[in-house]
């Protein structure tokens, strides 16, 4: 980010846009004073919260990072959503009252005396903003706060924040792609240049309609402005099973079941899409399919069984026999980062089944240029932006070309053009035979993909 000026009044409500990579991350943190030294990098310019360095107001600012699980601090929920309570030194009598006021904000139904570990994605990015909630601040900053929700949970996040910032009369900046669920709170829309400085600043009435077109082609989502992609068809009845999976019980620590009695099947060359509220168990089960989590009871089999093998249980396989045969992406993307640089991230798998540099050189060529990241060959990928990520751990997947693909929310994150981009790619790898299994709250998905969507109800014990 760079050459920005801008100036942030009091109580203001600010929607921050721009494409994924321009900046806002980077531009939050620096607001809760979270950059580092010259060490760290290089600065420019001045960066002031009530014209002190935003270090000496750590206190005041409450900020809700990307990445859910970096949140975290604490083994229990109750205690972790009070670590900040106990951090600016709020009396101990009142901090339970918070803590309970802040998760019934947020719609997180689970015992105070919860692990952590054991929350879902989505519910660990609900404990986050409770955490923040409960501390009250002046200034809250919240990165991508609905990303892993269910609609639901979106509601009721878009809600809470609402009513903290209304009523407290705090200062509140948004990094949200979904643009329709925060639009009517806001006062104010900044877009974020990636090119350096603005593209946008105003009411959302005046960005949103003055700037459309520029705001489009810079791949920025606008509220009932969905990407045209045309749809596929559902999968023809009677098609042959890529999976099937029969009295299924999952777990995810191997002692106790999350699910029981589960018995579904995949279509080869189709879509199959997981959804659910979070904590339901949607996670445990695409691990389970894709055999990275063994069945607590019953069977998932797959029907193309590597040579020599005799089961055709996936859980049963070796990383080798699955890399062309099921693959998964997790819904951390630094979960399954591996090198230093995204172009040879992109190369573990091809150079896995022994191609030739020249063929490992076109798939990763192809794979970068179709997800805009060949600017960001070098970079290492965990310096990527948390759309970047997403994007370079689906291609990591596609880059071996899988029979099966199970993807753990595979558009969260995603400005317009990245998104196009995955669910265009998805829908080329149905088109040419092969089976997605996708864990989204996402609707678009789901119609795009043509596929069979497959509810999980509830929330798992």
């Amino acid at each position: 980010m760079r050459d920005v000026d801008l100036d942030i009044a009091p109580g203001e409500r600010v929607l921050l846009l721009g494409a994924s990579g321009a900046g806002k991350s980077t531009l939050l943190a620096g607001m809760a004073g979270l950059l580092g030294s010259e060490e760290d990098g290089a600065a420019s310019g001045s960066l002031l919260i009530d014209g002190e360095d935003p270090a000496a107001h750590r206190g005041r600012v409450g900020l809700v990072l990307q990445d859910p699980d970096a949140g975290v601090v604490l083994s229990r929920v109750g205690d972790d959503v009070a670590f900040g309570c106990e951090n600016l030194g709020v009396d101990p009598a009142e901090i339970p009252a918070r803590v309970a006021e802040a998760l019934d904000a947020v719609g997180l139904e689970v015992p105070v005396e919860r692990e952590t570990a054991r929350l879902s994605g989505g519910q660990k990015q609900r404990l986050a903003i409770a955490g923040v909630l409960a501390m009250r601040p002046g200034l809250l900053l919240l990165d991508e706060p609905t990303a892993n929700l269910d609609p639901e949970g979106v509601e009721e996040v878009r809600q809470a924040v609402g009513e903290a910032a209304l009523s407290s009369g705090a200062t509140l900046v948004v990094i949200e792609h979904r643009t329709d669920v925060w639009r009517d709170l806001m006062t104010r829309v900044i877009v974020l240049d990636a090119a350096g400085g603005l593209l946008a600043d105003g009411t959302p009435a005046e960005v949103f309609e003055r700037h459309a077109d520029v705001l489009l082609a810079a791949g920025v989502w606008l509220p009932g402005r969905p990407v045209d992609l045309p749809a596929l068809p559902a999968a023809p009845s009677g098609a042959d099973s890529a999976l099937r999976a029969r009295e299924l019980a999952i777990s995810r620590d191997g002692r106790t079941a999350v699910r029981e009695g589960l018995d579904l099947e995949i279509a080869a060359g189709a879509a199959f899409v997981l959804t659910g509220p979070n904590g339901a168990g949607k996670s445990t089960l695409a691990l389970t399919l894709a055999g990275l989590l063994p069945e607590y009871a019953g069977s998932v089999e797959a029907a193309l069984v590597p040579a020599g093998r005799r089961g055709s249980r996936p859980s049963r396989w070796t990383s080798r026999e699955l890399l062309t045969r099921i693959g998964t992406v997790f819904q951390d993307p630094e979960h399954q980062f591996l090198t230093q640089t995204v172009r040879d991230e992109l190369a573990v798998g091809p150079r896995a089944l022994k191609m030739t540099d020249a063929a490992t050189s076109r798939v990763v060529d192809d794979l970068l240029e179709r997800l805009g990241l060949a600017m960001l060959a070098r970079a290492n990928p965990f310096t990527l932006s948390g759309g970047q990520k997403r994007r370079l751990s689906v291609a990591t997947v596609l880059a071996t070309s899988p029979q099966v693909i199970v993807l753990d929310e595979p558009t969260f994150g995603q400005d317009r053009h990245g998104w196009a981009g995955i669910v265009g790619l998805l829908q080329e790898q149905i088109g040419e035979g092969r089976s997605v299994v996708a864990v989204t709250h996402d609707d678009e998905v789901v119609r795009l993909l043509g596929g069979r969507r497959w509810a999980l109800a509830g929330v798992a014990p």
